[in-house]
């Protein structure tokens, strides 16, 4: 019998409670990073919990190393708080100041004209950045929790009461008042059965690694890139790819053959590479796979990638495309939830959006939008519905974020 048709039944057992908060942040990523912050500085006793042994996620362990724009190239900063707070951490100590991308005119008090000719963007370490992001948390109050898978949740009347935990200790339960998945796959949305949807284009196969050579240095290679959704796709637009399928990035298998072709990708193109540079050596492989779109809530809203400039009465914040030039769009606070899970919200990559909207969505500066937003909410209310979006506005103005676009165009 094949072993998927085999069930094996597990023993019922009484659980520790091994914390309590008022806010869980599922995943250390940006998102993570972003929503924590927001909610300890809201006055939230908040833990973290991350699968890893280092913060950032995709952008520090998945080598994803540049911090996508924060305007709209057009000379306009469109997203602020900590999308900003964090670019700013990521180059804070000038390891990248002698790179073409780094943003003097933006940092360093440029003219109109330089910020239209260069994006608001940076290219950071990831070693730096994640280690100076753990400081901030922990300086600020954060609980940090490596190594910890979220294995099931426990739900009561529409709410989460607490998220069962898997850790070198154990299995244990957290106790919880509000629920941030930030995990990129909407892991705690899918255990607490709330309603998801999935990317079913699927993920192409990358393999981005650091390499050295004496004459250039330390350089990030970007070995197979994202692809286009097939909504976006122009009339007969053709990519090349790395391997001749795609990857839903939702089973352990399928991921781990992803991870293992990545692996013999890179090597083979280093070894490549060698013949004509033998000085060249791999720096670092990423850690974790680079899976950009996998699974998302199916929030209240659904937010689109048109048409951009548009008024949102419930924004929480404005983003840009890292893409191309002009568009900003206004974030609506009900695409980050939905309506059966009244205590859980999302942040990151795994918020409601259409499929082009979410190619747009799955980056640094609006994981980290998105964060502040959902760990400011989090820290206000249990029935994120019922958050009076007047009052969380005005919060998040305070911590510096813009919400309109007639405010900085």
């Amino acid at each position: 019998m094949e072993p998927s048709k085999i069930h094996i039944k597990e023993p019922e057992k009484l659980l520790p409670v091994s914390a309590d908060c008022d806010v869980l942040v599922c995943g250390g990523g940006i998102a993570g990073i972003a929503s924590a912050l927001a909610a300890v500085r809201h006055g939230a006793r908040v833990t973290l919990l991350e699968r890893e042994f280092m913060l950032g996620g995709l952008a520090t362990l998945g080598l994803i190393t540049i911090y996508l724009p924060l305007c709209d190239g057009e000379g306009h900063q469109v997203s602020f708080g900590i999308a900003e707070e964090l670019l700013r951490l990521s180059v804070g100590r000038g390891i990248h100041e002698d790179d073409p991308n780094y943003p003097y005119a933006w940092l360093e008090g440029g003219t109109d004209e330089e910020r239209i000719a260069r994006r608001f963007r940076a290219q950071y370490n990831p070693h730096i950045f994640a280690v100076d992001a753990e400081k901030l948390l922990l300086e600020s109050g954060v609980n940090i929790l490596y190594g910890t898978l979220v294995a099931d949740t426990v739900v009561e009347d529409g709410h989460i009461k607490a998220v069962i935990i898997e850790n070198k200790s154990g299995r244990s339960a957290v106790t919880v008042k509000t629920v941030v998945d930030a995990t990129g796959d909407a892991d705690v949305c899918a255990r607490a059965g709330a309603d998801c949807a999935l990317f079913g284009q699927g993920n192409v196969l990358a393999a981005w690694y650091y390499r050295f050579t004496e004459v250039k240095g330390v350089q990030l290679h970007l070995l197979g890139a994202s692809d286009t959704p097939d909504e976006l796709r122009k009339p007969g637009e053709t990519q090349q790819y790395l391997a001749n399928r795609r990857f839903g990035g939702l089973d352990a298998g399928e991921i781990s053959e992803y991870t293992i072709l990545s692996h013999q990708t890179a090597m083979r193109e280093i070894m490549k590479y060698r013949e004509s540079h033998p000085d060249a050596v791999p720096v670092t492989f990423p850690t974790i796979p680079q899976l950009r779109m996998t699974r998302r809530i199916a929030g209240l809203r659904t937010a689109a990638s048109q048409p951009t400039h548009q008024f949102e009465e419930k924004s929480i914040g404005m983003i840009g495309d890292w893409r191309k030039r002009g568009p900003v769009y206004e974030l609506p606070f009900d695409c980050l939830y939905g309506d059966s899970i009244k205590n859980l919200i999302c942040a990151g990559r795994n918020i409601s959006v259409t499929d082009g909207m979410w190619d747009i969505t799955r980056v640094i500066p609006v994981c980290a939008v998105t964060g502040q937003a959902a760990g400011t909410a989090a820290a206000y209310g249990i029935d994120f519905a019922d958050i009076d979006i007047k009052e969380l506005q005005s919060a998040l103005r305070k911590d510096g974020v813009r919400l309109h676009c007639d405010e900085v165009l």
